[in-house]
């Protein structure tokens, strides 16, 4: 069959799906996610094994280490996406929650109520665990989904989606509110982003080259999240063993993700002392360190860092670090530099915690945590969909709430309007 009409009987018969689920209760989607997360586990060995093919290919290729960081499955990965099943199921569903009620003059009763958005793609690379995340969300939330992973993980999401698939195909839910798109070829991404009429929501996530790419030819509308920029500003009222600990933690437990620290900044004030006990556990860690002129004077023999690296989101062991005079000139550099996604500050003064969290203009802001907590399932939203760095309709992590929009109810008693 054409790539072009699969593509459009897929987003078909996702949109004849999203109206069913639109009407399904919760009870009936909580059963249904809890089914998926016994039969993700109950298949660990299946799944292992498909994983490991697509693993083998991106190794023969010479696929960049944080991409097959991202692809790789294991045992505590499946246990993860089971869990997140299963946190999933046990949230407060959004669907039909009244968000607000008022009486006009006239005696109508105006309220709001939360709906499903309808058809969401998804579109994606190399984490097979966003297969498990988007299908959760979406059902849960009433939406169809229609998923496009990356040609490296294509046999990890064909046996994702076939575990999913068999659970709804056993139960009361529309068998194709959950799709993946079986094509590895890019006309497939670029049909699929012509059909406005029945896909409702495109959520890109991946390489910023890959969402400027969606954008430029989507017809559809696009959250977006194009790179994470992440900072953390040592401040001078910053406690020097918690500063230490929450940045070693941001930039090392995964360097390869979103919410990695890239840029420290650091006050004058505290630098001498705190930039070399920093250094010494950084460079342990197996940390490249690149700094401005002034913190190349504290700690020698470490790279200059240029003004590209301020822009610049490693994905690696890589850390770019400046000294700054004041806390405004923090904020100036996080404004001129970020990308909205993740900042945090490091201090035990509140008014400087309060001016940092009012000010800073990112999607998560932080005080006294790492940044590796900008996450959906650490944040309580069970799971996310993605991270918005646009504020159009959602900003920042994306929940179950953030996959609804509302419309309005009215309760008259017979009243015209004169």
């Amino acid at each position: 069959m054409d790539i072009e009409i699969a593509i459009k009987k897929i987003a078909q018969d996702a949109q004849l799906a999203s109206r069913i689920l639109a009407r399904v209760s919760s009870p009936e989607k909580n059963k249904t996610l809890l089914l998926m997360a016994d039969e993700l586990e109950q298949k660990r060995d299946f799944l292992l094994a498909e994983n490991a093919k697509d693993v083998a290919i991106a190794q023969k290729i010479g696929l960049h280490q944080a991409m097959i960081d991202r692809l790789t499955l294991k045992d505590a990965t499946i246990s993860a996406m089971a869990q997140g099943l299963r946190e999933v199921a046990s949230l407060p569903d959004p669907v039909g929650k009244v968000t607000s009620m008022w009486r006009r003059p006239n005696n109508l009763l105006v309220g709001r109520m939360r709906i499903p958005l309808g058809v969401i793609g998804i579109i994606y690379e190399s984490r097979p665990n966003v297969t498990v995340d988007a299908a959760a969300l979406c059902l849960k939330s009433g939406n169809a989904v229609i998923l496009r992973g990356g040609s490296e993980a294509i046999n990890s999401n064909l046996a994702i989606a076939s575990i999913l698939q068999g659970v709804l195909n056993n139960s009361t839910l529309p068998p194709k509110a959950i799709q993946v798109i079986p094509f590895t070829d890019r006309e497939a991404v670029s049909a699929m982003l012509q059909l406005d009429e029945f896909i409702d929501l495109i959520i890109p996530r991946g390489g910023e080259e890959l969402i400027r790419a969606v954008v430029s030819q989507s017809k559809i509308p696009v959250i977006k999240h194009y790179k994470g920029v992440c900072h953390i500003f040592v401040d001078a009222h910053a406690d020097s063993d918690m500063a230490i600990n929450i940045c070693i933690n941001s930039k090392t437990q995964r360097p390869g993700v979103c919410n990695a620290l890239e840029t420290l900044l650091v006050h004058k004030d505290i630098a001498a002392y705190f930039l070399p006990l920093l250094g010494d556990k950084m460079r342990s860690a197996g940390v490249v360190l690149k700094g401005c002129e002034k913190t190349r004077s504290i700690l020698k023999n470490i790279e200059a860092a240029f003004d590209d690296d301020w822009y610049a989101e490693y994905l690696d062991l890589i850390l770019a670090v400046r000294i700054v005079e004041t806390i405004d000139e923090a904020i100036a550099h996080i404004e001129k530099y970020g990308s909205l996604h993740t900042e945090s500050i490091i201090t035990n003064d509140y008014a400087n915690s309060q001016r940092f969290l009012n000010e800073v203009n990112s999607s998560t802001v932080m005080v006294n945590a790492s940044t590796r907590f900008s996450d959906g399932f650490e944040l309580g939203l069970g799971a996310e969909i993605g991270i918005s760095t646009t504020k159009l309709h959602a900003f920042g992590p994306m929940g179950l709430e953030e996959l609804t929009t509302t419309k309005f109810i009215i309760y008259g008693n017979g009243q015209v309007r004169t």
